[in-house]
C-alpha cells in the first residue's frame, strides 16, 4: 500500500508516477499550480469586516448575524436558524436539544466526517455505523433497521456531496420506530429533492460554513430547527444553557441558568464575511454548477474506457456542485493518478478514512471488513479541484493532463 499524509501521498512514492506516464508529455511541470481549493471572498467582505471592528459588536447575534439568519431561514421554508462556530458545533448542539446522553444509540454512516459521530459520543452516546450505497455513498437505508436497537435515539443521515439521502424511506423507518432524524446538511446548502430543501426533513439539520464549503466565513456553521417547539431548546443550548434570549427579548427580567447548554455563537466578525459571501450565493453557485457539469461531460468518455467511475445523481435531486470526485479501479491506480497529477501541478486530493475501522470506531465496536462500501470509496476516491475561482482554463488544464493519462 502507498503511503499517505494528510490527504498527500508521500515524496518517497514519486518514482511511481514514472512508470504510469503516458508517453506524450503534455505539460510541463513547471505550469501554474492549480490548487484543490481555494475560498472564496466576495468584495463586499473587507466593508463589512470594517464596519464590524468599528461598530465595537463583535460577539454573537449582532446585526451581520440577524440578517444571516433571515436569508437562512428563507432557504429553508421559514425554519429557525441559529449560526454557530461550525457543524461540529451544530452537531453538539442538536444532541444536546435531544437529551442525548450514556446508553444512547445514534446512527450514522461509516463514511462521513468524524463529527456526525463525535458530536453525540461528546455526551455518552455510542455511534452505529451503518454502510453507504454504492451509487450516492449515502446511508444505505436498506441497512438501517437492522441497526436499530431500543437504544436507538436518532438517525444522522449525511448528503454526501450535496446529493440527497433516500429521505422519504429514512423518514419512514425513523417515524415507525419513534426516532428523531438529524439530517447532517453540511455538504448540501442549496441541495433539493423532488423539489423540497435538503435540510427541511428531520427535526434538526446541520450547515458548515468551513473555507472549504460552497459558501464560508473560514469557520462556521448553523443548526436548523425545523419544529417550531425546539425553538426555545435550541435557544437556552445556545446560551450556555440559560434563558437569556428570553431577557433580551424583554420578556423575563433577569436571567439564569436552566438547562445544559454551551457556548454556541457565532462571532459577528465571522457573520460579516458569511453574509458577503451569502450576497454572492447565485454567481458561485452559477459557476460551481457549470465546472461540475463541465467534469462530468468532458471526462465521461476516458472514465467508460478507464473503467473509472464518477458520480451519480438520481433522478429527482438536484445538488449544489459541492463536489467532484472520481473512483478509481483500486488504490494503486487512485494512488498513480493524485502522483502524476501533482508533477503537473495539479492538487487533487482523497476524503473520509471509514469511522467504523478508526482507532475510535473500534472502540465503540465497529469492525473492520463490516462496511465494505466505505472501506472501497476511502480506497478509490479522488477529488478533483472545484472552487468559484477556479477559471474555464485552469479546469480545462486539469481535464487535459487527466485524458492524457492512460492508467498504465
Amino acid at each position: 500500500m502507498v503511503g499517505y499524509e494528510n490527504g498527500s501521498i508521500l515524496l518517497g512514492e514519486k518514482s511511481r508516477v514514472s512508470e504510469a506516464r503516458t508517453e506524450t508529455q503534455i505539460m510541463q511541470p513547471t505550469a501554474t499550480h492549480i490548487p484543490f481549493h481555494k475560498p472564496y471572498c466576495a468584495p463586499a467582505a473587507e466593508g463589512y469586516l470594517r464596519t464590524t471592528l468599528q461598530s465595537g459588536r463583535w460577539a454573537g447575534n449582532g446585526p451581520f448575524g440577524q440578517k444571516c439568519r433571515q436569508r437562512l431561514s428563507q432557504l429553508f421554508h421559514g425554519a429557525a436558524v441559529f449560526l454557530t462556530p461550525s457543524c461540529t458545533a451544530a452537531l453538539e448542539m442538536a444532541a444536546v436539544i435531544l437529551g442525548i446522553g450514556p446508553g444512547d444509540e445514534v446512527i450514522v454512516p461509516a463514511f462521513t466526517f468524524v463529527s456526525s459521530a463525535s458530536a453525540f459520543a461528546l455526551l455518552g452516546a455510542t455511534p452505529i455505523f451503518v454502510d453507504v450505497e454504492p451509487s450516492t455513498l449515502n446511508l444505505n437505508p436498506k441497512l438501517l433497521e437492522s441497526a436499530i436497537s431500543p437504544r436507538t435515539k436518532a438517525i444522522v443521515p449525511v448528503h454526501y456531496a450535496g446529493v440527497a439521502c433516500d429521505m422519504e424511506k429514512i423518514m419512514k423507518i425513523a417515524a415507525r420506530h419513534n426516532l428523531e432524524v438529524v439530517e447532517d446538511n453540511a455538504h448540501g446548502l442549496f441541495g433539493s429533492l423532488n423539489g423540497r430543501s435538503l435540510g427541511t426533513f428531520g427535526s434538526l439539520s446541520t450547515l458548515s460554513f468551513h473555507e472549504t464549503k460552497n459558501v464560508s466565513c473560514g469557520e462556521g456553521g448553523a443548526l436548523v430547527v425545523n419544529r417550531a417547539d425546539w425553538i426555545e431548546r435550541a435557544e437556552i443550548a445556545q446560551e450556555k444553557g440559560t434563558n437569556r434570549s428570553r431577557f433580551l427579548m424583554g420578556l423575563i427580567d433577569k436571567y439564569t441558568w436552566v438547562s445544559p447548554g454551551s457556548s454556541y455563537l457565532l462571532s459577528d466578525l465571522n457573520s460579516a464575511l458569511l453574509w458577503a459571501n451569502l450576497e454572492q450565493m447565485e454567481h458561485v453557485q452559477r459557476h460551481r454548477t457549470d465546472l461540475w457539469n463541465r467534469y462530468q461531460t468532458g471526462l465521461a468518455d476516458w472514465c467508460s474506457r478507464l473503467g473509472i467511475g464518477q458520480p451519480f445523481v438520481p433522478a429527482g435531486c438536484q445538488h449544489p456542485a459541492h463536489l467532484y470526485y472520481l473512483m478509481l479501479p483500486d488504490l494503486e491506480k487512485r494512488q498513480q493518478l493524485m502522483l502524476y497529477l501533482r508533477e503537473y501541478n495539479v492538487q487533487a486530493a482523497y476524503h473520509y478514512q471509514p469511522l467504523h475501522s478508526s482507532p475510535m470506531g473500534l472502540r465503540y465496536g465497529g469492525q473492520q471488513s463490516v462496511c465494505p462500501v466505505a472501506e472501497a470509496a476511502a480506497a478509490r476516491m479522488l477529488r478533483l479541484p472545484l472552487y468559484a475561482g477556479l477559471t474555464h482554463e485552469d479546469q480545462a488544464r486539469v481535464v487535459e493532463v487527466l485524458l492524457a493519462w492512460s492508467g498504465a
